[in-house]
This record gives structure tokens, C-alpha cells and sequence, in this order.
């Protein structure tokens, strides 16, 4: 039976999980000076520098309020708008389920009658070399859209994470319990959101699951002492610990951000696929995606868990600082 067999991958990833992101692996993502030409509503958010992943999307959502856009629309607008503005980023859809693309697409718990909660994460790198300028702005524009999809603010449904002086910090170890916290309180019936804007990078693969070799990464604002946050380390934290009728949605703006939470089918919006002439949009299995890496990852997680707790298993999940670590965002994101 083969990794992304449908039916073997429900036993194993039980709840519905998406994930839009602004680049293939080997890409890097647009850090834009001035997001105006975006189109977005006044009352969107504070304006000036921004992702062009989150803006695109926003600006699509906005306007395709109250439509049944579907899934492959929303991704070829996305496309469109980015190669207008010159961007040669690939927008990209994953999920843990085979989605027919010409459906509605509903980045909301379709018949959800559970809770909504949100992790949220802007990281601008303050005060060094590898400073953005818009991931914080992003944030409060992707909270602004939830808010107005019914998701509540506080702390009980909303953990926002930035590098302001203000919030909590993006850390490692704040990602990592942000992710728990939305894992370990899930129940079915709930809509979750997971945003990202900041610096995302690719290290060398440490268990050989990666057919490129490499792992895709985000970095937490104190990348240099507690090393990047592996693909793995997201998938078996989150997306493997949530139950069955729970919907994800994750948008990840960052460079190499393609297969960064290892989802088992994906769709990549190229002049191809979503281009005149281009052929009925369909879902292909992710090459990267191993049921037989994962399932081994929960079982040693559990091995440990059960012998020395949870600080034991977060000290196993970790990824180790390396030298590829430090380097990795000096040729991140393309300034525009």
C-alpha cells in the first residue's frame, strides 16, 4: 500500500488540514516594500510593507466575499496577481485530503460547530541582518480577516507571537507551544488557523525521508540558540496530533515554504496548471510525504514520552543547531 494510499493516510492525519503557501521549496518569497497596489480594503490592516503570499490571498478573500469561489479559482488568481507584480514565486496548495479543486473552497470548518482558535506568528528579525519589514503588519491583517470571520480574540482563542517588544516572543520553544496548545485543546467540529510570516529555510535532511535531501524550515526569532523548526517536527506536533472533523488552515509566507508541513497531496499553480489551456486541475501525491518517517517519529515520541514526559519528548523533537542553521537566512527573502 503506497504513503499517500487515501485510506491509509485518514488513519493517520484523522483531521482535515490545508495549507496555502507563497513558494515551492526551492523558491524564495517576496518581502514587498509597499503592499497598496494589493487592492485591499482600507480596514484590512495597517498597510505599508507585507508578504505578497498573505496579501494576495487577503486580497482575493475580500473580494470574492459571498461567492462560491473555488479551491483552483482562488489559486489562479493568486498566481496571476503574483506574476503581474513581477514575482516568479509558485502560490501552492497542500492538504491531507484529496480535494476536487473545482469545489467551494472553505477555509472554515465547512459545518463547524466547535470552536475557533488561532496561532498566529510575525517575525521581522528587529535589529539584525536579517531584518524584515512587514511580518508583523501581515499578522494583524490575517487577524483583522479572521476576527471578521467570526474567530474571537484573547487568550483562549487567539496565541499572536511577534518580535515587537509587546507580544510573546516567536521562540522556538513559544511556536512549539503554540502548536501544542492548539493540538492538545482541538475537539471535533473545530475551525483552526495557523499563520506564518517570516523567514523560512531549507537543512540538510537528518532521517532521509526528503527526496530532494533537504528539510523545509521556519525560523524562530532566536534561530542561533534553539536552532530552525523542522518540517517533521511540525507535521508530528501538530497536524498528526489533531483528532478527527478538526479543519486546519495554514498559510505559511515564507521562502521554500512548498512542503513545509509535509502534507501528503499537493498543487502547485504554475502558467501550466492553471493557465489557458491548461488541463482539469487535480491534486498530486507530494513525493516528500512518508507515512513510514512519521509513523516511526509518533512511536519513538511516545517511546520517550512515557519514559521521561513531555520535556523529554520536546528535547528529542528539537532540531540541533547547525552550521547550515546560521547560514540560513542570509539569502532568504526577495526585497521588492
Amino acid at each position: 500500500m503506497s504513503n499517500n494510499d487515501p485510506k491509509t493516510v485518514e488513519e493517520a492525519i484523522k483531521a482535515n488540514v490545508i495549507m496555502f503557501s507563497g513558494s515551492k521549496d526551492d523558491q524564495t518569497s517576496a518581502d514587498v516594500f509597499d503592499i497598496s497596489s494589493f487592492d485591499l480594503p482600507s480596514d484590512a490592516g495597517p498597510g505599508g510593507a507585507g508578504g505578497a503570499c498573505t496579501n494576495s490571498l487577503l486580497s482575493i478573500l475580500y473580494h470574492e466575499e459571498n461567492k462560491d469561489t473555488t479551491w483552483i479559482e482562488v489559486l489562479q488568481k493568486m498566481h496571476v496577481m503574483m506574476k503581474e507584480k513581477k514575482f516568479d514565486q509558485i502560490p501552492q496548495l497542500s492538504s491531507s485530503r484529496v480535494k476536487d479543486l473545482n469545489n467551494k473552497a472553505q477555509l472554515i470548518h465547512p459545518g463547524g460547530t466547535g470552536k475557533t482558535k488561532a496561532l498566529l506568528m510575525g517575525i521581522n528579525y528587529t535589529g539584525t541582518n536579517a531584518e524584515l519589514r512587514g511580518c508583523h503588519n501581515d499578522v494583524e491583517s490575517m487577524k483583522n480577516w479572521l476576527v471578521k470571520q467570526g474567530f474571537k480574540e484573547g487568550p483562549d482563542s487567539m496565541c499572536i507571537l511577534l518580535d515587537d517588544g509587546f507580544h510573546s516572543s516567536p521562540t522556538s520553544a513559544n511556536i512549539m507551544d503554540g502548536m501544542k496548545w492548539l493540538a492538545d485543546t482541538a475537539q471535533p467540529g473545530d475551525s483552526l488557523f495557523v499563520h506564518y510570516s517570516g523567514h523560512g529555510g531549507q537543512i540538510k535532511d537528518d532521517n532521509g525521508d526528503e527526496e530532494d535531501g533537504m528539510d523545509e524550515t521556519i525560523i524562530p526569532v532566536d534561530f542561533r540558540q534553539a536552532g530552525q523548526i523542522r518540517d517533521d517536527t511540525i507535521l508530528n506536533n501538530l497536524v498528526c496530533r489533531l483528532p478527527e472533523d478538526v479543519c486546519l488552515t495554514v498559510v505559511m509566507d515564507c521562502c521554500h515554504s512548498g512542503t513545509v508541513l509535509d502534507l501528503p497531496y499537493i498543487f502547485k499553480a504554475t502558467d501550466a496548471t492553471v493557465g489557458p489551456g491548461a488541463p482539469a486541475p487535480v491534486m498530486s501525491p507530494n513525493p516528500n510525504f512518508s507515512l513510514t518517517r512519521m509513523l516511526s517519529i509518533a512511536k519513538e515520541a511516545l517511546a520517550i514520552y512515557q519514559e521521561g514526559g513531555a520535556a523529554a519528548v520536546g528535547t528529542f523533537l528539537k532540531s540541533s543547531i547547525t552550521a547550515q542553521d546560521k547560514k540560513a537566512i542570509k539569502k532568504c527573502c526577495t526585497i521588492a
